[in-house]
């Protein structure tokens, strides 16, 4: 029989400073000697998006500059990376008392390899950002694409683009023609896990200071003309996301980092959108998730957002 145990639980608002308004991660800081299965039961029980368990890192992974480890669960299986889980797990490792190696940069070990984090502070507080990893991004079937679609309730011509995106977790993106199309979705749900596809949808919000030309011509050309931007920090959103994971036992993400790096990797290799910008993702479910994309000077992009605190405690597992 196993024997159970207290251990360190926190539930950590991702992609938000206010609490509840993001999406919440239950991160059990201390996941030494559970197996897998009591892993996966635990993550079906929270029902929540994700449940990660910290764990010392690997022997190869520290000597690789590794601070940490993580698994990440759905409430239908193992992730080898996921977005707001690395952010949150960091939030709690961090607030826990953890020390990264480097003073600039905590490193998380998981199953898809080492994903750098680094910490900005502004007017808001703190931020913290994964570096996106390596993502593979290849063409959808159109057979496939037409059931997506149909699936998702749009039509034919309301889809402008649509590609395989895999930085771990594997997301169908789907460009469609306006932020308000994405916002009224009502998708079967059923189908979706049927063709075992989970679809992240997006659509670019329209830019004034777009070249006219550009920017007024056409449907298609209104929306790929916010690909142009200043430097500075986002305030306003250029981007609505949505994320509909049946397949992994949740309907719609509140709002997920992993889909949105891959996005911006998508969406920068079309000249579509540039970073930095800012990514909205939640408010269909009731969540105000703001997701900030920037770009350092060897063009790596990041994935940032706030955390917040929300339960601290203890659980016996």
């Amino acid at each position: 029989m196993t024997v159970l145990r207290q251990r360190p639980l926190m539930t950590v608002d991702v992609f938000t400073s206010v609490p509840y308004r993001g999406n919440p991660l239950a991160v059990v800081l201390d996941g030494t000697d559970l197996d897998d299965a009591q892993m996966q039961a635990f993550a079906a029980w929270t029902n929540l998006s994700e449940t990660t368990f910290v764990l010392p890192p690997t022997a190869a992974g520290r000597a690789a500059g590794a601070d940490y480890r993580v698994r990440i669960f759905t409430p239908g299986g193992e992730l080898p990376f996921a977005g707001h889980p690395t952010l949150g797990s960091c939030h709690a490792w961090l607030a826990q008392g953890g020390v990264p190696q480097r003073a600039d940069r905590i490193v998380q070990e998981c199953a898809k390899g080492l994903v750098a984090i680094t910490r900005h502070t502004n007017g808001a507080g703190e931020r913290l950002a994964f570096a996106v990893p390596a993502t593979a991004i290849s063409a959808v079937e159109p057979a496939l694409l037409a059931q997506v679609a149909q699936a998702l309730g749009v039509s034919e011509h309301q889809v402008l683009r649509a590609a395989w995106l895999d930085n771990g977790p594997r997301w169908m993106g789907v460009l469609l023609d306006e932020p308000d199309t994405v916002l009224a979705l009502t998708p079967d749900h059923a189908k979706l896990k049927a063709l075992n596809v989970k679809a992240g949808v997006c659509a670019l919000y329209p830019v004034e200071e777009a070249p006219a030309l550009i920017g007024r011509s056409s449907r298609e050309a209104r929306a790929f003309a916010t690909g142009l931007r200043a430097s500075s920090e986002p305030t306003c959103p250029q981007l609505e996301v949505r994320g509909f994971a049946a397949p992994t036992g949740v309907h719609e993400d509140p709002v997920t980092g992993s889909l949105n790096a891959s996005l911006a990797l998508w969406l920068r290799e079309n000249s579509l959108l540039r970073a930095p910008y800012l990514a909205n993702q939640g408010c269909c479910v009731g969540r105000d998730g703001q997701v900030y994309i920037s770009e350092d000077e060897q063009k790596q992009l990041w994935v940032g957002g706030h955390t917040v605190t929300c339960i601290q405690g203890q659980v016996l597992l």
